[in-house]
């Protein structure tokens, strides 16, 4: 925990009414700490030591995932309109669908409107720009997210109406039978029947159970607040979930939440500190997202930007964001490199990934100057559909791109995996622990994708640890012999 050094409360310069304001600010600015600072068993998870090398600011020393391809959706040209951000996918009934916020020139301009594109080939190609939302008049619409029904596809607009002071809006939706024809927009509704008085997180997510979880920036101003739903479309019966945020002027310190699921089910909200740590900040539920903690800072960096969070299908959580603040070779702060952060249980993690780079051959020049253009790869949100993770963003606020990975070769499922044969295997960081049923010899031999056997280790006992420290970084398999048979496993191990 930091404490800040004040000037003592019976200094010469502080008269009575002084010493009231000073008291108040000591009690303000220690409740700030409070909140955002915490011991190391109260932080919901944690990144190994490290994991990222900020010195190399183009890639932060990660690794490109095999299989790993990049499609762009819409590009800015002299005929189109030049900004495009708040890119957000889905898949419904056989199609893929990319939504993004759209103007001529400036963010959050009075042109602003909502633009989607279609893709019945698996994102090969993508139709033109269609509406989901036009202009609107006194104010701007922005992208709020999909949320795939199964007999509509639910797109969340963002209203915000000039008349609403400090930057506050509400939510409407629209609804379509086939992605193409989609109704007038209509007021998302509270579990009351009011409306939704706040501006929508773009990545809902539907727990196991049908629950819908996510998050707004209620008014007045934006301040955070996770919701949840019991309506499998998303469009009505809202609650707000006991969460205390922290005050931040018009804002609240925490903001732009994305969700996983840790191993034992509890849910954890990831965070933007708008109080700029460059650090994430992490609240936990374990009620299905009625209640939370108070957010508290983790050693995960970020740029102080959106990011997005979820699982993979064998429950591997995952974080994408742009990993601390970092400048370019002329100084100017850029949203470089975009990463893949994985753990298998959703309390370490231990692998990262390089989505997108700062690299000559990847990154591309800004191609049309705009307000609040920012450089590099800003807002991600991510998809699980058909063997894939869809990572969807905007590259220099230009252009609406997505990374596609093969979830088989990120996918960390081993970390919990059982054997019928009395055998346990895991792993955390590059220690590898085999337990079997009885006493008896233990091998393991591990390979590269390409065949080079790259350790060969054997031990007595019913259980026993192996290093994983002389395979190189990414996809190892592994062959475990014991008296109860042989194991295959796929790990990927990190730098």
């Amino acid at each position: 925990m930091k404490f800040f050094v004040l000037p003592s409360l019976n200094s010469n310069f502080a008269g009575p009414k002084h010493k009231n304001r000073m008291k108040k600010s000591v009690v303000i600015i220690l409740l700030t700490v409070l909140s955002l600072s915490a011991k190391a068993d109260d932080v919901p998870f944690s990144i190994i030591e490290g994991l990222f090398d900020a010195a190399q600011k183009e890639t932060m020393g990660l690794s490109r995932i095999p299989g790993a391809e990049t499609v762009t959706v819409f590009a800015a040209a002299d005929g189109t309109d030049h900004y495009a951000n708040g890119v957000v996918m889905t898949a419904w009934q056989g199609a893929l669908y990319c939504m993004w916020q759209s103007s001529a020139k400036d963010e959050d301009a009075d042109d602003t409107w909502v633009a989607y594109a279609r893709s019945t080939d698996e994102g090969r190609t993508w139709s033109k720009p269609m509406v989901l939302c036009p202009t609107i008049a006194n104010g701007y619409c922005a992208s709020g997210g999909w949320l795939a029904a199964d007999d509509r596809l639910i797109g969340y607009i963002n209203v915000r109406p000039k008349s609403i002071a400090n930057s506050g809006g509400y939510t409407q939706y629209v609804e379509s039978s086939d992605g193409l024809q989609w109704t007038a927009p209509k007021d998302v509704t509270m579990a009351d029947g009011t409306q939704l008085s706040g501006i929508f997180e773009q990545d809902p997510h539907r727990l196991a159970d049908g629950r819908i979880i996510c998050a707004a920036h209620f008014q007045p101003g934006l301040k955070l607040c996770p919701i949840y739903t019991d309506d499998p479309t998303g469009r009505t019966g809202w609650h707000k979930g006991s969460f205390t945020h922290t005050d931040n002027g018009t804002q609240s310190v925490e903001l732009e939440p994305s969700f996983f699921l840790q191993a034992d089910g509890t849910l954890v909200m990831v965070m933007r500190d708008q109080k700029s740590s460059y650090f994430t900040l992490a609240s936990t539920s374990s009620d299905r997202g009625e209640t939370w903690t108070r957010a508290v800072r983790t050693n995960m960096p970020d740029s102080r930007a959106k990011q997005c969070a979820g699982n993979l299908p064998d429950g591997t959580a995952f974080l994408v964001n742009n990993p601390g603040r970092v400048t370019n070779s002329s100084g100017t702060t850029w949203r470089v490199p975009l990463a893949l952060t994985l753990s298998a249980d959703g309390r370490t993690f231990s692998q990262s990934w390089l989505l997108r780079s700062g690299e000559s051959g990847d990154y591309p020049a800004r191609r049309y100057e705009g307000k609040s253009k920012t450089l590099g790869y800003s807002y991600p949100k991510a998809l699980v559909h058909n063997g894939y993770l869809y990572v969807s963003y905007s590259t220099n606020k230009d252009d609406a791109q997505y990374t596609r990975v093969p979830i088989n070769n990120i996918t960390l499922g081993i970390e919990t995996a059982s054997t019928a044969s009395g055998t346990t295997v895991s792993i955390a960081g590059r220690q590898l622990t085999v337990s079997t049923a009885a006493n008896g010899r233990i091998a393991v031999d591990a390979y590269t994708p390409a065949g080079t056997h790259c350790l060969h280790a054997t031990a007595t006992g019913s259980t026993a640890r192996f290093s994983l420290d002389g395979c190189p970084a990414g996809v190892c398999l592994l062959r475990i012999s014991t008296a109860g048979g042989v194991l295959t496993r796929k790990v990927n191990l990190a730098r």
